[in-house]
């Protein structure tokens, strides 16, 4: 438990990615080179089960009870399978996947069953696809058919500061990252837990009008939230709060701080800029009981 203005709060974080030694090999091949994460200023992790115990301790530390961990590079699932078994108490995980790859469907049926994975994380305007291409609606045809499952729609804009810094190419297409696109989804399948990340990352209304026509789409609280920089007229992370819960309500708002790499370990900033955000709106402990935590842990058990 944590403390917080409220008394104590059981936080669940449901936006922490998991950079595996699957990750930096992957990396190290694109980029052509052995030491990516000297280069980054990243601890390389020796094994799955290694990083898992690190983000356990650091949990720990931080007094966070339950973290999402997200694969970070397409069908990643063994070693979120891994990282489970470390920790099945502590650990749900869901994946990057790419529907337009070969055997997409496949590839999620055994993610669940050999590693045990909640849902799948789709990044459209990095994999360039539309979300009304047949081949996602086919995966998620396939994903309705197990309860309780989370679908992340990353929208609005992408960002991947490690691409940056390594030089890498982000040739990601925005044309693919409207929230809108999610509606149709939504509704058609409403056994999912569809999540926008970052409050739609600069698409903001337009996750607010999904959020208020589809009771199974939710928005993670997760990143600094720098998206707000773009925004028409000033909107503080106050302001985004306000809307978020005029439209969505308490019940579907998700914290994430969009933690992943070490040494820099959990970003506790962006829980205390969002405690300070929910304080000034006077919320109620419902409210940040539900947002810092109860909504995760009550969907991870449905």
């Amino acid at each position: 438990m944590a403390q917080t203005p409220w008394g104590e709060i059981e936080i669940a974080d449901a936006h922490v990615h998991f950079f595996s030694p699957a990750f930096f090999a992957a990396v190290e091949n694109e980029k052509g080179s052995p030491d990516v994460a000297v280069q980054l200023g990243f601890d390389r992790p020796e094994t799955p089960e290694d990083l898992a115990n690190r983000w356990g301790l650091e949990l720990d530390r931080h007094r966070v009870a339950k973290a999402m961990l997200i694969a970070s590079i397409p069908n990643d699932t063994a070693s979120i399978g891994a990282a489970l078994a470390t920790q099945p108490d502590r650990f749900s995980g869901i994946y990057m996947a790419n529907p337009t790859s070969p055997s997409a469907d496949h590839r999620f049926q055994a993610a669940v069953s050999a590693d045990g994975v909640r849902g799948v994380f789709l990044f459209p305007s990095m994999h360039r696809y539309s979300l009304h291409d047949r081949h996602l609606r086919s995966l998620i045809e396939v994903i309705s058919g197990y309860p309780g499952m989370f679908i992340y729609v990353h929208c609005g804009a992408l960002s991947v500061g490690f691409r940056k810094k390594l030089g890498l190419p982000c040739r990601f297409d925005m044309q693919y990252s409207n929230p809108i696109d999610v509606q149709e989804l939504a509704n058609d399948f409403p056994r999912i837990n569809f999540v926008i990340p970052h409050f739609g990352a600069g698409f903001f209304r337009e996750a607010l009008m999904v959020a208020a026509t589809c009771s199974n789409v939710y928005l993670d609280t997760s990143s600094s939230n720098k998206w707000m920089d773009w925004q028409p007229g000033a909107l503080s992370l106050t302001d985004v709060f306000r809307r978020a819960l005029r439209v969505a309500g308490p019940r579907r708002l998700l914290f994430g701080s969009d933690s992943s790499w070490f040494p820099r370990g959990w970003v506790g900033k962006v829980f205390d800029d969002q405690v300070r955000a929910l304080t000034e709106l006077d919320a109620d402990a419902d409210t940040a009981r539900a947002i810092f935590g109860g909504n995760l842990l009550r969907l991870l058990d449905s």
